[in-house]
């Protein structure tokens, strides 16, 4: 399969740069998170408001961590990732504003 050269660069920007976060999944905003799930052709993007990192996801995947051998579920807001990166942040702005404290 042919990639134009154009295309690899941008790829290996976008993978250097979930590298170097916490986890190859996470990012730092919800267009950051788009880009991931379009790279790597995942249906979802999430915000996890307890880590406050965003990321991309397959439906139903549980966001969390381990601690003492035990998995603590954290809260996430997640979306499908065909929405435009403004829909999303209005969406979750909305749903904060609706849900103080969340």
């Amino acid at each position: 399969m042919y990639f134009p050269y154009n295309y690899l660069w941008v790829r290996s920007e976008i993978v250097s740069r979930y590298r170097s976060t916490k986890d190859f999944s996470m990012a730092g905003s919800w267009k950051e998170a788009k880009e991931y799930a379009a790279l790597e052709g995942l249906p979802q993007v999430y915000h996890d408001c307890d880590d406050k990192v965003y990321g991309a996801c397959r439906q139903g995947e549980m966001q969390g961590t381990f601690k003492g051998g035990v998995f603590f579920e954290h809260r996430c807001i997640c979306m499908p990732a065909h929405i435009s990166t403004e829909e999303l942040e209005a969406k979750e702005k909305k749903f904060l504003l609706e849900n103080p404290g969340w």
